[in-house]
């Protein structure tokens, strides 16, 4: 399995608190965070991967998965990119954009992830803690998926927003994959 991790917070350093111009207090609503750029340009990082490696180019050769905003962006880029995926993992994913968003990504979501549906998918897997801040907006989503229809697994943990969900997470949907 080739692992590729993106920085989909684009304008956030990679080591939040420390920088150039020394300590500061990370922000986790950044400019251009939810702005559509991410999922829009996926489909270069899968050509850059699909170039340089040596890869199953098909749909069954695909996961995507992320964690909290990882999470945001893994759920409109696969539905987004509506045939692209088999396996998709939603780790206490952010679920709505914030703000004012004219972008194409985030217009249509219903249409968008019935497309989804019908093209089909191995596994849609959700995952969140029961005090986590995003839980209601989840809770609302998994409504939104249920009256269209649409399967997925859901894992509700202990806990909220934190590391140890989401590794747990990881080590029970990465045995799930390219099954």
């Amino acid at each position: 399995m080739i692992v590729v991790m993106t920085n989909g917070n684009m304008a956030q350093t990679a080591a939040p608190g420390e920088s150039s111009l020394g300590f500061y207090k990370p922000s986790f609503r950044l400019p251009k965070t939810m702005d559509g750029a991410m999922e829009e340009s996926f489909g270069d990082v899968i050509q850059f991967v699909e170039k340089n490696y040596r890869t199953i180019a098909k749909k069954e050769g695909r996961a995507i998965a992320g964690l909290s905003m990882g999470g945001f962006h893994s759920l409109h880029i696969s539905r987004f990119h509506a045939n692209t995926f088999d396996y998709v993992g939603l780790f206490s994913p952010a679920i709505n954009p914030r703000g004012e968003n004219t972008t194409k990504v985030y217009q249509n979501i219903d249409q968008t992830l019935e497309i989804q549906k019908k093209n089909g998918y191995k596994l849609y897997w959700i995952a969140i803690g029961k005090t986590d801040f995003l839980y209601k907006e989840v809770d609302e989503y998994r409504a939104k998926l249920d009256k269209m229809g649409m399967t997925y697994k859901y894992k509700e943990s202990e806990g909220g927003h934190t590391w140890t969900n989401w590794r747990d997470y990881l080590s029970e949907f990465a045995p799930l994959l390219f099954r």
